[in-house]
């Protein structure tokens, strides 16, 4: 699988995590996960920063989102309050609006409208992008380590299934520039991870997360070829946002819409 690098206008970046899926099962979607540049924040929260609670200017934070949205083509943007957890957002019926998403505490998003652009914010997070060509539905999910121990990627094909009919081998899934086990560290890793993550250690302290999320997926019954991973460590890019490099610093966006 080959990454996918659609440059929109002068600054901006943005790799297709789904370019994988067959063009006649695409009909209508885009997935584009932006690296930092081409917005207008100054540093430490240079460029493209979406991250309202960074610190950042509110207006400039704005401003990079409209970006966002208008490189997407998607008529609104939903986000929601990333917390690390397993609860999931439905966006139906047109009944969401932005001002009410930005207060949900959740850690994925679907959808089955169009023109709806689902937003995950991150800076080593992973934000895995889900579509089911068949049902038409897609997500977006904020999948951190912790996110990694409660299995949210499994809980995310199982909400397919539950709540849209979704078969698990029908789904494609894309795994965005993220934390790679060049720099996963975990000093504590024995108190910290539980006893079946110890196995995805890939000596010292570092550990392979997004092996991980293969796995889960997999396990979850996406088959290993509809899986694409960036395989773009945040902490190594410097085009990309990392909160383990620079701890002050902004939020990549990553975004799915039919």
């Amino acid at each position: 699988m080959s990454e996918k690098v659609d440059r929109h206008q002068k600054g901006i970046r943005a790799l297709d995590l789904l370019s994988h899926v067959p063009l006649e099962l695409r009909d209508g979607l885009k997935c584009l996960s932006f690296d930092r540049w081409g917005g207008v924040s100054r540093p430490p929260f240079h460029e493209l920063n979406v991250g309202e609670l960074t610190g950042d200017e509110i207006a400039k934070v704005a401003a990079n989102m409209k970006t966002v949205r208008k490189v997407l083509g998607a008529s609104r943007l939903v986000f929601v309050r990333q917390v690390h957890g397993t609860d999931f957002l439905h966006v139906k019926n047109g009944a969401n609006n932005i001002a009410r998403e930005k207060i949900v505490e959740a850690d994925g998003i679907f959808t089955a409208e169009r023109d709806v652009g689902l937003m995950i914010k991150h800076a080593d997070c992973q934000a895995v992008v889900m579509f089911d060509p068949e049902r038409r539905v897609i997500a977006n999910i904020h999948c951190g380590w912790r996110g990694s121990v409660g299995n949210i990627l499994k809980k995310a094909v199982d909400e397919f299934v539950e709540v849209y009919g979704s078969r698990a081998h029908d789904i494609w899934v894309g795994i965005s520039p993220s934390l790679g086990p060049c720099c996963a560290e975990f000093r504590q890793w024995e108190e910290t991870l539980p006893a079946w993550l110890h196995g995805f250690r890939k000596g010292g302290d570092r550990f392979d997360f997004w092996k991980v999320s293969k796995k889960q997926l997999e396990e979850a019954g996406v088959p290993p070829g509809q899986i694409f991973c960036s395989g773009i460590c945040t902490v190594c890019s410097k085009d990309h946002f990392s909160y383990r490099r620079e701890k002050t610093t902004g939020r990549l966006a990553t975004v799915i819409t039919l």
